[in-house]
């Protein structure tokens, strides 16, 4: 636990903290950069922004913005490697002092009233975690997020059988099956699933293909894929193809944890260029639909990695 300065009625304690980046936001806050912004009203600036999660002297939940985003990446790469790190801006720096916390913050400050909502209403309405108990964008996005961090555990859960890429495709090629990557009938669900989105049923997660890349060279690689069933992962793909030809808002297709994660209109895609692919959807409630790696997903998720990094 960091402070920073101020009075003690003013004193901020600082528990956790979060980029807001180009590259690096909580999706929860929206599906690109720009919008993760305007959802805390702030000016998008290039370099970002540092997100501190605490309290003050009287226990009330603030959710403090510094343009020094540098010190708040060093204070999460101390943290993550369990050192201790004094997280303290100069007050030049803070953008904006919101009341509430848009993320769920699990620890408290020791010796001062349990966490709550400012009683400040000069300060506006108060930030709050999204509600699980329900399904919409910002669940979605939580959810991608959570398997993105925790790729291996889901992964495994998911495709517990999955086969090296290259038999997957020959599988594909040869036999026109579903690809060794697809989620098997009776998987299990993934990780802390009474929580998060749960796996697609059998039939969606097995018959689940991968449309052609919008790669020049693919169709000389290999066959067609065949088409996609689900018609949500199918849009959702084809909406990822588009970035490949118009760049959408900065943040829209990013790197996360080692992750590929990619966001549009009522979908979020999470995946590993060198593996397969889940897509989440509004129109699905808590599912996670698998996409099976055959010949056109490796191009696709190849180029969107290059756009990525390209904007980053």
């Amino acid at each position: 636990m960091t402070t920073a300065e101020g009075t003690q009625d003013d004193e901020l304690f600082v528990l956790t903290a979060a980029m807001l980046t180009p590259e690096r936001f909580p999706g929860v806050l929206g599906d690109d950069y720009p919008a993760a912004c305007a959802q805390l009203g702030l000016t998008p600036l290039p370099d970002g922004y540092g997100l501190m999660f605490g309290q003050d002297g009287g226990g009330a939940r603030w959710t403090v913005a510094t343009t020094d985003a540098a010190m708040v990446a060093c204070a999460l790469a101390a943290w993550d490697c369990g050192l201790e790190y004094e997280l303290a801006p100069g007050e030049e720096s803070l953008a904006a002092s919101l009341p509430g916390w848009p993320l769920p913050v699990a620890v408290a400050v020791p010796g001062v009233p349990a966490p709550h909502d400012p009683a400040d209403e000069a300060a506006g309405p108060a930030l709050a975690p999204p509600d699980i108990s329900v399904w919409g964008p910002p669940q979605r996005r939580l959810g991608a997020d959570e398997i993105a961090v925790h790729w291996y555990e889901w992964r495994d859960q998911l495709a517990p059988a999955a086969a090296p890429a290259a038999e997957a495709e020959a599988v594909q090629e040869a036999e026109a099956e579903p690809a060794a990557g697809d989620a098997p009938a009776d998987a299990p669900a993934g990780p802390d699933a009474g929580d998060g989105p749960a796996p697609a049923d059998a039939q969606e997660a097995g018959e689940a293909e991968v449309p052609a890349a919008a790669d020049a060279g693919a169709e000389d690689q290999a066959p067609p894929a065949a088409p996609v069933s689900h018609g949500g992962v199918r849009r959702a793909l084809q909406d990822a193809e588009e970035y490949l030809r118009t760049p959408p808002p900065p943040g829209r297709v990013r790197t996360t944890g080692g992750s590929l994660r990619a966001d549009g209109p009522g979908w979020s895609l999470v995946a590993r260029t060198d593996d397969m692919a889940f897509v989440l959807l509004d129109e699905a409630p808590g599912q996670v639909l698998p996409v099976g790696r055959g010949p056109s997903l490796p191009p696709l998720l190849e180029a969107l990695g290059k756009l990525a990094a390209q904007q980053s």
